[in-house]
């Protein structure tokens, strides 16, 4: 590897696949730090839900963008680009590589390739849109977008109330689908990218999933969203794990029927991350078992870059 040579290793992939272990792992191997591109790891009081890895966990090694927020504070994808391209620039100075880690595909490609010059926010457009919302439910907004974007709504995230409204807005106020308006130009970054993507077969990552909700109900994740019952229409709890459970507290749900949601919604979420990440012609896709293969191919992909 040259001494001037930056090298930003992606560990990307599916809900509950093993992104987390995999990354400390490689961080403990090419002696480097990790910066978490978990939309919802972000969040201080979002913990189990999250499945945020615990400080044993981390085996020490450093975590950037873990716990930095809370969900009162108001953050975007736009704020985590310019964040997160500052503290690699920090971590370059040190050290030759670091790793980026998370299932957030907006949150990763913004950080790879840049955020898109897409039209300015239309306040009447806006407005309305949002009124329509507290009129019509989700469900409105969700097949506004599917008529809109079928493209973009095939791989969205579609119980985010935010980024729907976003995505509609710019598809009326520019006449063009959001999709269209994305991803053309890709920015210059000073460090080279080795994305690492991870799969399974899909019976065994439905057990994984399974097994990580049933896992965090053990940890206590019924009362982390008690706690959080106030904040319940804050955007960042518009998430699977907290909303399903906001159902059973409010009463419109039983907890087996909640549990049962959960990993139903979070499979869901799972094949979209899949969608988006297959997207990206630079992964090399492996299972999360292949860890002396992954090794082997960082170290090649090192030699030859």
């Amino acid at each position: 590897m040259a001494n001037n040579d930056k090298y930003l290793i992606v560990v990307a992939g599916p809900t509950a696949i093993g992104k987390s272990d995999l990354s400390v792992s490689l961080a403990k191997t090419f002696d480097c730090e990790i910066i978490s591109a978990d939309s919802r790891q972000f969040f201080k009081e979002m913990s189990i839900g999250t499945a945020k890895p615990t400080i044993n966990e981390m085996q020490g090694v450093p975590h950037h963008f873990v716990d930095q927020l809370s969900i009162e504070t108001p953050y975007n994808v736009g704020q985590f680009e310019r964040e997160v391209l500052m503290t690699l620039d920090g971590l370059f100075k040190k050290k030759s590589v670091a790793i980026m880690v998370g299932g957030s595909g907006l949150y990763i490609n913004a950080v790879l390739y840049g955020m898109d010059d897409l039209p300015a926010s239309d306040p009447a457009v806006r407005a309305d849109l949002e009124a329509k919302y507290r009129e019509f439910g989700l469900s409105w907004l969700q097949e506004k977008l599917k008529s809109l974007d079928p493209e973009y709504y095939a791989t969205a995230e579609i119980n985010n109330t935010n980024r729907i409204l976003r995505a509609i807005e710019v598809s009326m106020v520019s006449g063009i689908p959001y999709s269209q308006l994305r991803t053309h130009k890709k920015a210059q970054r000073d460090f080279k990218v080795i994305f690492i993507a991870l799969n399974s077969d899909r019976e065994n990552l439905y057990e994984r999933i399974n097994q990580r909700v049933d896992a965090m109900m053990k940890k206590g994740l019924l009362n982390e969203v008690q706690n959080l019952l106030p904040y319940k229409s804050n955007n960042a709890l518009n998430t699977v794990g907290y909303k399903e459970l906001f159902e059973y507290f409010q009463g419109t749900s039983s907890i087996e029927n909640a549990i049962a949601m959960i990993k139903q919604n979070s499979r869901r979420y799972a094949k979209r991350q899949l969608t988006w990440f297959k997207k990206n012609q630079e992964a090399k896709w492996f299972e999360p078992e292949q860890k002396n293969a992954i090794v082997d191919y960082i170290n090649q992909c090192m030699r030859n870059k």
